[in-house]
C-alpha cells in the first residue's frame, strides 16, 4: 500500500485536479467549492491514493454537476474601483462614488452609495486596499457582536479569532487551540449567512466532524442553516 506522507497535496483524477487534505478523521469527505469548482478531499490518514481515486470516480457524476452549477452562475467582473461600479456590503448593493481630494483615504456610506475619498492619482490597487480595509472593519464589528451572542447562547467560546482573506473557505477552526479564522469575503454576504458560519464554527468545538450529531446541533441552534449554506454556496459576488 502506497500512502503519501504529505498532509496537503494534489492528485489528478479523470483530468480533474483534486486537493488532498490528510487528517485524523474516520471518513472521507468530498467538497466542491465556489466560485470555480475547486475539488477538495479530507481523507483519513490510512487511505492510500488509489482508494482516494476510486472514491472520486464513484462520485464523478455528482462532482461534475456541482462544478457545472458554479460555471453557469453569473460572475462579477473585475473591480476597476471607478465611480458607478457596484459593490456589496452585507448582501446589499451600493454604487461606488470615487471622490479625489487631499487628506486621509476613507470610505463613507451614504444611503445607496459608498463614497471613496482618495488622493488624486491613487492607483486602482490602492483604492481597492482602502475598500478592503473598510470591509474588514465593518465585518469585525458584526462578527464581534454575533460571536458574543452565540458564545453565550451555546455556552462555549473561542480563545482567538481573526479575519483573513481565504481562497476556499468561509471559516477555518483550530479545535485544539479554540482559534477561528473568518474570510474577509463574508463582508459581502448577508448578516444571516455570517451568523450561519459563526454558529457552524462554534459547534465544531463540540463536534469536530460533519456527522449526524453535528447536523442535529446545527438544526437545534439554527433551524434554517441549510438554506443559508445554499445561499453561500451559490454566491457569485465573491472573490474566493
Amino acid at each position: 500500500m502506497s500512502i503519501s506522507n504529505k498532509f496537503n497535496y494534489f492528485i489528478n483524477v479523470s483530468g480533474l485536479d483534486v486537493e488532498i487534505d490528510r487528517k485524523d478523521i474516520k471518513n472521507l469527505h468530498i467538497g466542491v467549492y465556489p466560485p470555480y469548482g475547486k475539488i477538495r478531499i479530507a481523507t483519513p490518514l490510512h487511505l492510500d491514493n488509489e482508494a482516494i481515486k476510486l472514491a472520486v470516480i464513484s462520485r464523478l457524476g455528482w462532482i461534475k454537476r456541482q462544478r457545472a452549477n458554479f460555471f453557469e452562475q453569473p460572475r462579477q467582473s473585475k473591480r476597476e474601483m471607478v465611480s458607478g461600479e457596484s459593490h456589496y456590503l452585507f448582501g446589499k448593493r451600493y454604487l461606488l462614488d470615487v471622490i479625489y481630494r487631499q487628506g486621509k483615504h476613507q470610505i463613507v456610506k451614504k444611503h445607496s452609495k459608498l463614497e471613496l475619498y482618495v488622493k488624486p492619482n491613487t492607483t486602482r490597487e490602492n483604492r481597492l486596499l482602502v475598500l478592503n480595509e473598510y470591509y474588514r472593519q465593518e465585518l469585525k464589528k458584526e462578527i464581534k457582536a454575533l460571536l458574543l451572542k452565540w458564545e453565550i447562547k451555546i455556552g462555549i467560546k473561542f480563545n482567538f479569532w481573526q479575519i483573513k482573506k481565504m481562497k476556499t473557505k468561509w471559516g477555518s477552526c483550530n479545535i485544539k487551540d479554540k482559534r477561528v479564522l473568518f474570510n474577509l469575503e463574508l463582508s459581502k454576504v448577508s448578516i444571516e449567512a455570517i451568523e450561519y458560519i459563526i454558529v457552524h464554527e462554534i459547534l465544531h468545538l463540540i463536534e469536530r466532524h460533519h456527522n449526524d450529531n453535528f447536523r442535529l446541533l446545527m438544526t437545534h441552534y439554527l433551524p434554517n442553516w441549510n438554506s443559508l449554506k445554499k445561499e453561500l454556496n451559490s454566491s457569485y459576488l465573491l472573490d474566493i
